[in-house]
């Protein structure tokens, strides 16, 4: 008499068929259960500085030195430059800036050529997850989400999930919230920056783990 092997037995069969079904839906669940929830606000990359009060900026002439000029934006958001007087300089970038002053100096200059740099610009913003210092972190210059990482300790190697670091940022009327892929950052493969404005809230979430 021949004694039927369990995995020719209808139930052997069908254990056999619901393994293989688990293996094949494995790397699927990896890939979408796991990971996660899809940005529902902006991927996209900040990569802009938003100039505020406080900001100490270079306005430099490069074919007119002697109008040179080192100047803080005052509390009411203008800074006063030579022969055209009181500019306001809030809300915009320096590219922004740089396009404004062009028209208000042509009149005044030969050459379309000014150039606005921030030279200081102190502001706190806060990181928090998987990295080894979360807290509170007092930037005296531009600073991007990759450098506020590394300020706060960088990254924890073996939990964080680098791949989707939250930026939070609250405005007037609303939260915002933006993903990044610090990963492709460190590796050089995005050459973008994210640019922090004041109080926005790093978050490095935690990979997925098995219990």
């Amino acid at each position: 008499m021949i004694t039927p092997s369990p995995a020719s037995t209808p139930c052997g069969r069908l254990w056999r068929a619901a393994a293989l079904l688990a293996l094949l839906l494995l790397p699927l669940f990896l890939a979408v259960g796991c990971a996660s929830p899809h940005p529902t606000e902006s991927s996209a990359k900040d990569s802009t500085i938003i100039l505020r009060e406080g900001d100490v900026l270079e306005v430099a002439f490069p074919n007119s030195t002697n109008l040179d000029t080192l100047q803080t934006i005052r509390r009411d958001g203008k800074i006063t430059l030579p022969l055209v007087g009181e500019v306001y300089a809030i809300e915009v970038t320096p590219v922004e800036l740089q396009d404004k002053l062009i028209k208000l100096y042509e009149p005044q200059i030969s050459t379309k050529e000014i150039t606005v740099n921030v030279k200081a610009s102190s502001y706190p913003v806060f990181v928090t997850g998987s990295v080894v210092r979360p807290g509170k972190i007092q930037a005296e210059q531009p600073l991007t989400a990759v450098e506020a990482i590394m300020e706060a300790g960088g990254p924890d190697f073996i939990r964080a999930n680098l791949r989707e670091v939250r930026i939070i940022r609250h405005t007037k009327d609303k939260t915002q919230s933006f993903y990044i892929n610090v990963k492709a950052v460190m590796d050089g493969l995005e050459t973008r920056q994210f640019y922090l404005r004041p109080n926005d809230i790093i978050y490095v979430p935690e990979k997925f783990t098995w219990f």
